[in-house]
């Protein structure tokens, strides 16, 4: 088919009535639009384009794209656009660089493609180009910002893993916190000091504040959000199992890439054992300069358990002595928080294998009982006793040299449980006090040696003083009446009475002498003195005169003097029977009741049946009526004397008890063992026997204690001094209603009063210890 002139006018007409409108499409959109020769020279382009390129479009026709970028892009450019005139292949995208007239510098990214003619052969190229300067340099920053961020991640993680290395390798516990004081990392450390693993606290609170640190820690934690940093900051910390930990905390709050608090970091550095060991230097140091303040025992007690309550922190502390004649612990002195149970705690006693105590002792080792309720060692009667209840205690001993003398307790720890340093605490003071404490039992033992002898020595002056006064009295009426005797037989011629009446001349001269005798011992401070002298004289002053004067000349004095020992003190040859003792004693009292009558005395017998004891009843009788009639005239009337038959430990008791005046201290460690009055000689008065403060000389209470060795029975007293006149030179007025201080018999028995005891054997015992003894 051939050409129509006609037709290819009309096709050129269209095509540039086609173009004309392309163009003006062209102008409205933003992107560059060009076509170039097969040079590159720009042949038509759109405003954009010079927008882009930042030239006129004069500026920009005809001239070559070469012109407006560098030589490298240029090369590129050139490249790109050959490879596609020479194989037809469309790249997918054209970067280009150019340089603006003003010199920027911009990036393009271009679409290329082939100008054809409607023959088929190549014109030019044309494209679309689009500043993407902009973008690619986001895009850039983007990358750079990953890189960065990636960077920054690895350096981080590096970071992370070269802290976590060194918060691992810390000594001292680290945790990390959210800003909620939540958990986000514990370091091993801190679950080596305090027992909680990561796994155990991640996300929740760490729950170690004791209540007692609850509001300095808060202060603390206002602190660190105010000043950013904590330094320093002293508190206590729970563990896991209980314990309390001395603290010191360091930390600071730590924040995000956008500079907002992201949590806090804590170190806490464990001072327990730093602060246990000063704690116990200034302790050890206060307590040695103090312990020589204190003389008396039970306030150097009272001190030492004062300050073991306040160092270990318990309820209770005292010290537990050993009594090594009785193998029992007693406590002198205890410190509570309740003084009541302090007070109540003195005095007790127990044996020394029971309790914890008891197992101290036998190990020598200090013991923590955690619970009591399951501890084998502890020993409840001394908390029923007390009406406490102990919980949880700790004992060590305290020692001299290999001898322990007692132990020193911690009771019921206020705060956690007791731990090893609280027994290395206790320990010291213990070995620090040991010492003293037995010195001051030693010095409080000499005083009170000392202050015995000294009671013993004012007893025998009194004894001395009472014998010299009762010497007097008879020696005057012996040689009195020897001096009548010799008056009346001068004008008789008898060798054989002289003789009599210069044998008892000479031995009144005898006693004179030693009345002298005695007052010399008296005026030097020299006081020996016989328990049997004035008994002697007493018993020999009646017989003398009756002899001298009912058998004149009579050679039988010696004879008649043995039958009045004899008489007082019973005849080793009267035999022994077995007596039923409640029956001798309800008979004896029968008969000794009108002796007594003109007395206001109440009398009550508690008379049970015994086992039969072997002694002669003579002998029993001057047990009962000496007992008796002691019992009454040291008890004022309306008092109360109560005789008592009962069956003890080792065989029956026969008991007289009276709610009289009692015997000083110092007196009744010679009752029983030397010739003694328990009253004071001085006040003595001449009246009948069973009268108050009749004036007896104590040859009851010795003929006792010679019966006691020869029928082999036990004596003891037990007496309690009136409070009311607590000395001997103090005088009982002898009846309660004349009494300033006592206004009914419940008063008075309240005040004093003595128990005098005699412990047989039963018969069966006694006569094979009597057999076995003959035999010896």
């Amino acid at each position: 088919m051939t050409d129509d002139p006609l037709t290819s006018s009309h096709l050129d007409i269209a095509d540039n009535i086609f173009r004309d409108r392309f163009r003006v499409f062209l102008e409205d959109v933003a992107d560059g639009f060009y076509e170039t020769d097969l040079k590159g020279n720009f042949r038509f382009f759109n405003n954009a384009l010079c927008r882009i390129f930042g030239y006129t479009a004069t500026e920009i026709q005809g001239r070559n794209f070469s012109e407006f970028m560098d030589a490298e892009n240029a090369l590129y450019a050139y490249t790109v656009f050959n490879r596609l005139y020479e194989s037809g292949e469309i790249p997918s995208e054209i970067i280009w660089k150019i340089v603006r007239k003003d010199g920027e510098e911009r990036v393009l990214e271009i679409s290329v493609s082939l100008i054809v003619d409607r023959s088929g052969k190549k014109m030019g190229f044309q494209g679309v180009a689009r500043d993407v300067t902009q973008k690619i340099a986001d895009q850039q920053e983007l990358e750079a910002s990953q890189r960065r961020a990636q960077a920054l991640f690895q350096a981080s993680s590096r970071a992370e893993r070269r802290y976590r290395a060194f918060l691992e390798f810390l000594p001292d516990p680290v945790f990390v916190f959210n800003m909620d004081s939540t958990v986000s990392y514990l370091n091993p450390a801190f679950e080596k000091v305090f027992g909680w693993t990561l796994t155990e606290l991640e996300g929740k609170r760490i729950p170690f504040v004791p209540d007692s640190e609850k509001d300095a820690t808060r202060a603390g934690i206002k602190q660190l959000f105010r000043e950013k940093v904590l330094h320093g900051f002293e508190t206590r910390r729970l563990t896991k199992d209980g314990r309390i930990l001395d603290i010191v905390v360091d930390g600071a709050i730590f924040y995000d890439a956008e500079d907002n608090p992201a949590g806090q970091v804590i170190t806490l550095r464990d001072v327990t054992a730093q602060k246990r060991a000063e704690q116990t230097n200034r302790a050890l140091f206060r307590i040695a300069r103090a312990l020589y303040r204190f003389p008396r025992l039970d306030r150097m007690l009272e001190y030492i358990a004062r300050q073991v309550q306040e160092l270990i922190r318990v309820a209770g502390a005292m010290v537990m002595l050993i009594d090594e004649e009785k193998k029992e612990f007693y406590i002198p002195v205890a410190a509570y928080e309740d003084d009541k149970t302090g007070s109540r705690m003195k005095e007790i006693r127990f044996p020394m294998d029971k309790g914890v105590a008891g197992q101290v002792y036998r190990t020598g080792e200090p013991l923590i009982v955690p619970d009591t309720a399951k501890s084998p060692y502890f020993y409840d009667q001394v908390d029923k006793q007390v009406q406490f209840h102990t919980k949880s205690m700790l004992d060590v001993p305290l020692r001299i040299q290999e001898r322990m003398i007692g132990v020193l307790c911690a009771v019921n720890k206020t705060e956690g449980a007791f731990d090893t340093g609280d027994v290395d605490l206790l320990g010291a003071v213990a070995n620090l006090v040991a010492l003293p404490i037995e010195n001051a039992r030693i010095n409080e033992a000499l005083q009170r040696a000392y202050k015995n002898v000294r009671g013993l020595n004012r007893a025998k002056e009194q004894v001395i003083h009472h014998l010299s006064h009762e010497l007097k009295t008879p020696l005057s009426v012996l040689s009195a009446s020897l001096g009548l005797l010799e008056k009346r037989l001068d004008e008789r011629q008898d060798k054989a009475l002289d003789r009599v009446l210069a044998r008892a001349r000479r031995n009144l001269q005898r006693l004179l002498d030693m009345q002298y005798e005695i007052g010399d011992m008296l005026r030097e401070h020299d006081y020996r003195a016989h328990g049997m002298l004035s008994f002697l004289l007493e018993a020999s002053r009646d017989m003398l005169v009756t002899l001298a004067e009912a058998q004149p000349g009579s050679t039988r004095v010696p004879e008649v003097i043995q039958q009045a020992i004899d008489r007082e003190f019973g005849n080793e040859e009267i035999p022994c029977t077995d007596i039923a003792l409640d029956q001798l004693v309800k008979n004896h009292l029968e008969a000794l009741k009108p002796r007594f009558a003109h007395r206001e005395i109440r009398l009550e017998t508690r008379l049970a049946p015994v086992a039969p004891v072997l002694v002669p009843v003579e002998v029993m009788e001057k047990i009962i009526e000496g007992l008796v009639k002691n019992a009454i005239e040291n008890t004022p009337d309306r008092g109360r004397v109560t005789v008592v038959v009962r069956s003890g430990e080792k065989g029956p008791v026969f008991e007289v008890i009276d709610t009289g005046v009692g015997v000083t201290p110092e007196k009744q460690q010679l009752i029983f063992n030397h010739y003694f009055a328990t009253g004071d000689a001085m006040n003595y008065a001449s009246k009948a026997p069973y009268d108050f403060n009749a004036g007896g000389k104590g040859f009851d209470l010795l003929r006792i204690t010679i019966f006691s060795e020869r029928y082999h029975f036990d004596t003891k007293m037990i007496s309690h001094r009136c409070g009311y006149i607590p000395t001997d030179s103090d005088i009982c007025p002898g009846a309660i209603d004349h009494c300033d201080h006592c206004s009914s018999p419940a008063d008075c028995e309240a005040s004093g009063g003595t128990t005098m005891q005699i412990m047989f054997l039963p018969s069966s015992q006694l006569d094979l210890a009597c057999r076995l003894e003959a035999a010896d």
